[in-house]
C-alpha cells in the first residue's frame, strides 16, 4: 500500500476511489501551509495538486519516494516536468477532462460581452429603463473567432462556436497550415497578425512559456479590431494586463474576459477600477462541478495505475 498526498481540493469519490486502495492524505488547504506540505510529501509515493502548487525547487527535492504527481488541470507551468521525469517521476495531467467547462466559458463570456446587456438588473428593478443604451448590442452568429492555440480546448471551442454561426481562424505556432485538426474543426488556419486584425473575438489557449510571456502587450492589442474582444482562460502572463484596461477605459477594446492574471490572487490595487464591459474570474473557466468530477477520476485513474 503507497502514500498519496493530495494538497488542493478533489472530487470526494475520486478521494474515496484512491482511499480504497493506498493510505491518502487529503486536505485541500496543504498548499498554504509550506512547511507542512513539503513534511508531508516528503513521505509520499504519489502526490497529487492543482495550479497552485509549486512542484519545484525544495519541494521537489524532498520527494524521495515520490513516482508520480498527478495534475488536476491541463496547464503545467507550476510543475518542473524535466526535473521530475529526470527524478523517475511520472507528470499526469487532466487532458481533455476540462475543455468543455473552459470551451462553454469562452462562448459564454464572447455573448455576454457583445451583447453588452446584462448589467441592468439592479436599474430595471427600481425602475429605470436603459432600452435605448441596451440596444446597440451584438449578435455572435456571423462574427469572427480567432483562437491563439489550437489544442482539445481550441479546437472544442472552434466546435461549439460553428454551431452558433460563428467563422472560426486559429493559430497554432506547433501546428502547421495543413494540420488536419483545423479542417476537423471547420476552422481556417490563419497567421497571427491575420488573426489579430481579423478576429472579432480573440481567444488564448496558450502555455506560458518564453515566447508566449506579454505576447499580447500593448502593441498587439492596438492592432486588434475596433470594438474586438478579448478571453483569456489560458495563463496571465500571457496577457498585459494594464494594456487591456487602458484599451477598455479608451474604448479601443469593445469587451475583455480574464479569468487568469500574472498574479494570483489579483491584488486589490489592481489596474481594472472603472473599465467598462470586464468580466474578471478567478481562475475558474475549467472548474465545475461536472469537470471537477471528470479531472479528479481521470487522475485518480492514472495515480492508481502508476502506483500499480
Amino acid at each position: 500500500m503507497g502514500r498519496i498526498v493530495i494538497a488542493e481540493f478533489m472530487d470526494e469519490a475520486a478521494v474515496a476511489e484512491l482511499r480504497s486502495k493506498h493510505e491518502v492524505l487529503y486536505d485541500p488547504k496543504l498548499v498554504d501551509d509550506g512547511a507542512r506540505l513539503h513534511r508531508e510529501a516528503a513521505g509520499a509515493d504519489a502526490l497529487i495538486v492543482r495550479n497552485r502548487t509549486q512542484v519545484r525547487g525544495e519541494l521537489l527535492a524532498g520527494l524521495s519516494r515520490c513516482t508520480a504527481v498527478g495534475r488536476l488541470g491541463v496547464g503545467l507551468d507550476n510543475i518542473d516536468v524535466a526535473a521530475c521525469e529526470a527524478r523517475g517521476i511520472r507528470v499526469i495531467p487532466a487532458t481533455g477532462a476540462n475543455a468543455l467547462s473552459v470551451a462553454e466559458y469562452v462562448i459564454g463570456a464572447a455573448m455576454l460581452l457583445l451583447r453588452g446587456a446584462y448589467g441592468s438588473t439592479a436599474a430595471v428593478a427600481s425602475g429605470r429603463w436603459p432600452r435605448t443604451a441596451l440596444s446597440n448590442g451584438r449578435e455572435f452568429s456571423g462574427k469572427t473567432l480567432g483562437l491563439v492555440g489550437f489544442g482539445s480546448i481550441g479546437q472544442l471551442t472552434a466546435c461549439l462556436a460553428g454551431t452558433l454561426g460563428v467563422r472560426t481562424i486559429a493559430f497554432d505556432a506547433m501546428l502547421g497550415a495543413e494540420h488536419p485538426a483545423f479542417v476537423q474543426a471547420g476552422t481556417r488556419y490563419a497567421g497571427l497578425d491575420e488573426l489579430v486584425a481579423q478576429a472579432d473575438v480573440i481567444s488564448l489557449h496558450l502555455p506560458l512559456v518564453d515566447s508566449t510571456r506579454k505576447l499580447f502587450d500593448a502593441a498587439r492589442i492596438a492592432a486588434m479590431k475596433p470594438g474586438a474582444v478579448l478571453i483569456n482562460t489560458s495563463r496571465g502572463g500571457i496577457v498585459d494586463e494594464a494594456a487591456v484596461a487602458q484599451a477598455l477605459r479608451e474604448g479601443r477594446l469593445g469587451g475583455a474576459a480574464l479569468d487568469v492574471f500574472d498574479a494570483e490572487p489579483l491584488a486589490a490595487a489592481a489596474h481594472f477600477e472603472g473599465c467598462p464591459n470586464l468580466l474578471l474570474t478567478p481562475h475558474i473557466a475549467g472548474v465545475t462541478m461536472d469537470s471537477n468530477e471528470r479531472v479528479s477520476s481521470l487522475v485518480a485513474r492514472k495515480v492508481l495505475e502508476a502506483l500499480h
